[in-house]
């Protein structure tokens, strides 16, 4: 009887064992995952998504499915682990809109648990607000475009990249609050567009998108919608002091200072570059030009270069040792072409159409620091300009292969000053007239008269068609 009992004890005592066991097995709780914060993805573009679990009964397996895209496990649990992470690569589709990858986790007591991550499937950005000054070096990419709410420095030691085909738009506003890219002393701007793809600096009223050269709504006369493009640098200068405020910036911001005495300075690349309807006024006589160059050094390359339709003056340098080739200005307000302060570099290769008041002001120094500048193959065709060229008594430049037509009555060469000197120009007159009814003080010694389009001497206009709008509209035809 004894061992009865004993027998007995011992299998009552088995069977609590077991049910014990048993009662840790449902006891167990079923693993958690936590959901990830909602996410963007670009179409076509992926993320890596973090799911974190814990699985009391450790880890056993995971699967991932999607909508919108697909998905797939990057970084796995670990067998038996109570706690971890798992890394989901999500790929977007196709469809902007709602998309989501749902992590499902097996422990090892086969118990399952889900968490969705929730992921908005989005176009990309194509337009992009620029209100802040640039402190870093940035890149502002192919295929986009940027507004300019406000004028935008580029700051001292920061690089802006800007890729070819990139659309710069500017907002409207006037006096204190006029919109520009200033690239301030010490900064460098590499705008490098191609001829297929040249940036272009517009306004914000320009319906242009990427891809398009001619504005599909603006006339290719108006002007004064926003500021500019102002490249400002530490080359020499010939002004009261050997560093001055740009005009067209209010005194007040110290981005605006150029010169210095450095001669090789470098600001960098700006290469097929159209910029159109600024020149915007910010006080009487205080104008931004379409491209403003202050104390450029001559480490700066400069090519390729329109400006349509600028109230003020298509370029204007002042002082500096920058060297400019293939230029078109075409409708300036003001003057097209624009010296100052000893500019002491060449424009070479060149086209002036319909300037607003002289086709050319080329001023002398300002200081004690005397430097001339270089004008040289050209064409300028004058039609609706005050002038031909302006000089100063004291102008220091070299103009030659340059051809003068569409010529008006009462435009003129007015001043030929001691220190210019003027060889190889063509002219076509207006029928009766004479070369000394336009070219005065000498200067016509320099001339010969052709028929329309006969000229032997000016622009290579093969290099600038294409990429401008002049050339694609048919501007520079028959020149």
């Amino acid at each position: 009887m004894k061992h009865i009992k004993t027998f007995a004890l011992i299998a009552l005592f088995t069977s609590f064992i077991a049910c014990q066991k048993d009662d840790e097995t449902v006891n167990n709780p079923a693993p958690v995952v936590t959901s990830p914060s909602s996410t963007s993805v670009l179409k076509g573009a992926q993320a890596d998504i973090e799911f974190s679990y814990t699985a009391k009964a450790g880890f056993s397996s995971a699967q991932v499915t999607a909508t919108n895209g697909t998905a797939e496990i990057k970084t796995n649990g670990t067998a038996g682990a109570t706690s971890g992470t798992i890394v989901v690569t999500y790929t977007a589709g196709t469809s902007s809109g709602a998309g989501s990858a749902v992590l499902s986790i097996t422990d090892k007591d086969n118990q399952v648990s889900t968490a969705t991550a929730v992921i908005s499937v989005t176009e990309e950005e194509l337009v992009i607000s620029v209100s802040d000054n640039i402190s870093q070096n940035t890149t502002w990419e192919s295929g986009k475009v940027y507004v300019l709410e406000s004028r935008i420095a580029v700051l001292s030691g920061v690089t802006l990249t800007i890729e070819p085909g990139v659309i710069v738009k500017g907002q409207a506003g006037t006096g204190a609050n006029a919109t520009a890219l200033l690239v301030a002393r010490g900064a460098k701007l590499m705008a490098e567009g191609t001829a297929t793809s040249p940036i272009i600096f517009t306004s914000v009223a320009d319906e242009i998108m990427p891809g398009q050269i001619e504005s599909p709504n603006l006339d290719n006369t108006l002007n004064g919608l926003w500021g500019g493009l102002l490249i400002l640098g530490n080359a020499p200068i010939s002004a009261d002091n050997p560093s001055i405020q740009i005009e067209g910036i209010p005194a007040s911001d110290p981005n605006g200072l150029f010169g210095g005495n450095d001669a090789a300075d470098n600001s960098g690349v700006i290469k097929y570059v159209s910029i159109r309807h600024g020149g915007a006024n910010i006080g009487e006589g205080n104008e931004i030009n379409g491209l403003t160059l202050g104390g450029v050094g001559s480490g700066t390359v400069i090519e390729n270069i329109e400006v349509v339709a600028n109230q003020d003056d298509g370029i204007e340098w002042f002082g500096g040792t920058v060297n400019v080739k293939n230029v078109i200005i075409w409708n300036a307000g003001d003057d097209a072409l624009d010296t100052d302060m000893s500019w002491a570099g060449t424009v070479d290769n060149f086209v002036v159409v319909n300037a607003g008041d002289e086709c050319m002001e080329l001023d002398g120094p300002e200081g004690t620091m005397e430097a001339g500048h270089t004008i040289k193959n050209g064409i300028v065709s004058a039609q609706n300009a005050d002038g031909l060229v302006d000089l100063d008594e004291n102008s220091i430049v070299t103009i030659t292969s340059v051809y003068f037509r569409d010529v008006k009555a009462g435009q003129d060469f007015d001043l030929n000053p001691a220190q210019l000197n003027v060889s190889n120009l063509q002219a076509t007159l207006p029928a009766g007239a004479v070369v000394t009814d336009f070219f005065k003080g000498g200067s016509d010694t320099s001339v010969t008269l052709v028929n329309d389009g006969a000229n032997t001497v000016g622009a290579d206009i093969t290099k600038l068609t294409g990429w401008s709008w002049a050339g694609v509209s048919g501007a520079l035809n028959n020149l």
